[in-house]
């Protein structure tokens, strides 16, 4: 069975309903994962998406900032959410479906403006989340699973609109993208957009501060969809939704697509 899994940086689920509403109709991935929908669980707007028959939802939410949520068409079970030592913030959902893959859905901090660890608390608390990611994952199975969310790390060269200036801004420092190296390496992830899209430049977020975004495509592939070996093997392809991004009342980010025979 081909199961279409998206990962979506929503920038409000409320505020973008409409939105979510679109890309169900028109993309009907059998799963959505959606991050930052700063909301409470009670109060996301989940019964438009319900009668297009995403009636199976695991979510964790809190008012105003952070808050994941998985939508899909097939059934769901909650697996358990990893807190990573930060129960306040709900940054990972978890659900697993009929085939027994584990879904997980992860929101890591963006880490301030400064990547500096002794100036900027949040870039500190940021690679300390990553750390323990790294920890947490290298105690979980190494098959069965697929990892995806908002990353806040554009790991490789072409991930950037310019390698050598985005070097000394957070989301592609060196020691951001070696934390999320470990991550990957310590759950043995396979990047499974970039095992199907190898080479070039790739983006999933553009900044609201250009005038014209697509023009000036000033980009980070901050966005990703991981997989244990096992089902990377059995994914068919992967893609960046750019389109979306000039929708109304858009995210700053672009949905990213993987499908799995899972």
């Amino acid at each position: 069975m081909t199961v279409t899994i998206a990962s979506w940086n929503i920038n409000s689920f409320r505020l973008r309903e409409e939105t979510v509403l679109r890309l169900l109709r028109e993309e009907g991935p059998d799963v959505l994962c959606l991050q930052e929908t700063k909301s409470p669980v009670d109060k996301l707007p989940l019964a438009a998406a319900c009668a297009l028959g995403y009636a199976h939802v695991v979510a964790r939410g809190q008012p105003g900032y952070n808050g994941v949520a998985i939508l899909s068409r097939l059934p769901l079970d909650e697996a358990p959410a990893l807190d990573f030592g930060l129960p306040q913030d709900a940054r990972h959902v978890a659900a697993r479906l009929p085939s027994g893959v584990v879904v997980h859905n992860l929101y890591i901090p963006a880490g301030g403006d400064l990547p500096d660890p002794v100036l900027n608390p949040k870039f500190r608390r940021k690679l300390d989340f990553l750390d323990a990611v790294r920890a947490a994952f290298a105690e979980a199975p190494r098959d069965g699973a697929i990892l995806v969310g908002d990353f806040n790390v554009a790991p490789r060269e072409d991930d950037v609109w310019d390698h050598r200036k985005l070097l000394r801004v957070v989301t592609h420092t060196p020691v951001e993208v070696a934390a999320l190296e470990a991550i990957r390496g310590a759950g043995g992830f396979v990047d499974v957009t970039r095992a199907h899209l190898p080479t070039g430049r790739l983006y999933s977020w553009w900044s609201y501060r250009a005038a014209d975004w697509s023009a000036a495509d000033k980009g980070r592939r901050l966005d990703h969809i991981w997989a244990t070996p096992d089902l990377a093997a059995r994914s068919g392809g992967s893609r960046i939704a750019r389109a979306v991004r000039g929708w109304d009342r858009p995210s700053d980010h672009a949905p990213v697509f993987a499908e799995f025979e899972a």
